[in-house]
């Protein structure tokens, strides 16, 4: 077992953390501002060379198969892949890109799937730490210049870390992302559906399939066996 200090990586990795707080988080000590939802997104530079591949996860879930099977999801990366994650099923992008969808109203950006882009959630995370490593275009996207850059093409301003990054990045780089399937990461928050978007709420929601992985992200309960 090897134990990092979370201040000690964040000071690292200090400059692409800063710019991915001002456009991800909510502010100085909101709970999503807390470095350690960034340290994801630039593992690859932190983590030891013989280390290639990494799962992250959040605490809130509660596992129906072995992990092993999701370590195995890391073969079916296509080329040029470096992350996978499942699609967000809330429509919480549809909301935050309400500037851009507006402007660009064919635009796929915010739509449910299967032809829609949700966004992300990052509760699971595949890192690809090698692929991180070699990829020019996904270090590149690092830079605090192309983040200020994406946001101001987008209208983006997050409050969910790591998660608003890789969601903003899907949007102009699908091809870096891996999806998996819902069940990997079936999340069962349903605050949006309260909060303006019970009529579509529902085509976000829903994930067919036997559930392998529950997310009870906005603390909500988690069905017993």
């Amino acid at each position: 077992v090897i134990v990092h200090d979370v201040n000690e990586l964040t000071e690292k990795l200090f400059p692409i953390v800063e710019a991915m707080q001002k456009h991800f988080s909510a502010g100085s000590g909101t709970y999503y501002s807390d470095s350690i939802f960034f340290l994801s997104v630039a593992m690859h530079r932190i983590m030891p060379k013989e280390i290639t591949q990494i799962i992250q996860v959040d605490l809130d879930l509660k596992y129906k198969t072995n992990i092993r099977d999701l370590f195995e999801e890391f073969d079916n990366f296509p080329e040029g892949a470096v992350i996978g994650i499942a699609r967000e099923m809330q429509p919480v992008y549809r909301h935050t890109f309400w500037q851009y969808r507006r402007e660009n109203p064919q635009t796929k950006v915010g739509e449910p799937p299967p032809d829609g882009l949700p966004g992300f959630n990052s509760g699971v995370l595949l890192l690809n730490l090698e692929a991180m490593r070699q990829s020019k275009l996904y270090n590149q996207l690092l830079e605090p210049a192309m983040v200020q850059k994406l946001t101001e093409k987008y209208h983006f301003k997050g409050h969910l870390g790591d998660q608003d990054f890789f969601t903003m990045v899907g949007m102009e780089h699908p091809e870096l992302f891996h999806v998996l399937d819902c069940t990997w990461n079936r999340q069962l928050c349903t605050w949006w559906k309260d909060h303006g978007y019970s009529e579509v709420f529902d085509q976000y929601f829903q994930c067919e399939g036997e559930v392998k992985i529950y997310h009870g992200n906005c603390n909500t309960p988690i069905p017993e066996d």
